[in-house]
């Protein structure tokens, strides 16, 4: 497709986006109308938003806008995942310069479009608009099935902490990046697309899960707010954390330990969660820690320790993401 959103005009890019999409049963109504409309069963609606922003959280000569929408997509439908909710809906707000290619957007639909079918959700509606930066806003809808949610407030000692997912690949993956190589793959990929545990969030609910999460910010950083929200302290089993051999390899060559990814990197987006201690989880969830009684030390510590390394992400902070 040639030519730039510009020339194509506001509402030739809205129908040029609105159709690449699928749908799903739970949608009534889908884009064209003044709003959508999504069954909600459970009579309860679960609901999340989050900004990209370009040079802030992504970079176009590090990914392309598949890349975006699949990511975009990706962190706002693990957030209701891991409310123990099933991912139903996706609404965009994209803000574009107007001498921007019409194919960006374009593969930015159709990122989140697969995205979202991963998860078996779908974009429902949205608005664009012109601006000089490039802004991707999502809000994600989704529902309990009779569930009640899991938030962060439910932990109690003598709780295991279990996760499922990656730990430490995106950011080893912006590592990578960040030095001007394009490999390990994997580890690039993991950064560019998260791929979440969708079906672990509701599943974990059926469990009996006492508190959940997903790692969006850091490990210790999402623990952190499990511990405060709940009034606990977590301590985390370094031990227990398998770090892969490339891991272990991009830290030698870049002089970080890999534990610190593990351990404060985010977007990975897995989903970390406390359990009774009699809970027989599947082979997925790994245990890597337990739940305690509030003490003097840090609400989260690492091996009884206080972790003393600078990590976990924070928007208003010095540092920039990808």
């Amino acid at each position: 497709m040639k030519g730039t959103v510009g020339e194509l005009g506001e509402f030739g890019l809205i129908r040029e986006l609105t159709s690449r999409l699928t749908s799903t049963p739970a949608v009534r109504v889908g884009p064209g109308d003044d709003a959508a409309v999504v069954a909600a069963p459970d009579r309860r609606v679960v609901a999340s938003t989050d900004i990209l922003v370009e040079g802030r959280h992504f970079r176009r000569d590090w990914s392309t806008a598949y890349d975006v929408g699949r990511k975009a997509a990706a962190q706002n439908l693990a957030d209701i995942a891991a409310m123990g909710a099933v991912p139903t809906a996706l609404l965009l707000g994209l803000v574009v310069p107007a001498e921007l290619p019409v194919t960006w957007p374009t593969e930015l639909m159709d990122g989140l479009r697969d995205e979202c079918q991963v998860a078996g959700a779908s974009v429902v509606g949205g608005d664009v608009v012109r601006g000089d930066t490039i802004t991707v806003s999502i809000t994600a809808l989704g529902d309990l099935r009779n569930q009640e949610p899991v938030t962060r407030a439910g932990a109690q000692p003598g709780d295991l902490v279990a996760v499922t997912g990656w730990l430490g690949w995106s950011a080893a993956g912006f590592a990578v990046l960040s030095r001007g190589f394009r490999s390990p793959r994997a580890f690039v990929e993991a950064h560019r697309r998260p791929e979440p545990p969708y079906h672990a969030g509701p599943a974990a609910a059926g469990l009996g899960a006492t508190a959940m999460c997903d790692v969006s910010d850091g490990l210790i950083a999402d623990l952190g707010h499990i511990a405060e929200a709940s009034k606990v302290r977590i301590d985390i089993r370094s031990g227990q954390i398998d770090i892969p051999s490339q891991m272990n390899d991009i830290g030698q060559a870049v002089g970080v330990d890999p534990m610190q990814w593990v351990l404060t990197g985010g977007e990975d987006h897995a989903i970390v969660a406390t359990f009774p201690p009699d809970v027989k989880l599947p082979a997925r969830w790994k245990v890597i820690g337990e739940v305690l009684n509030p003490s003097a030390l840090p609400q989260v510590t690492v091996d009884g320790a206080p972790w003393t390394s600078k990590g976990g992400w924070d928007h208003f902070g010095e540092d920039m993401e990808s």
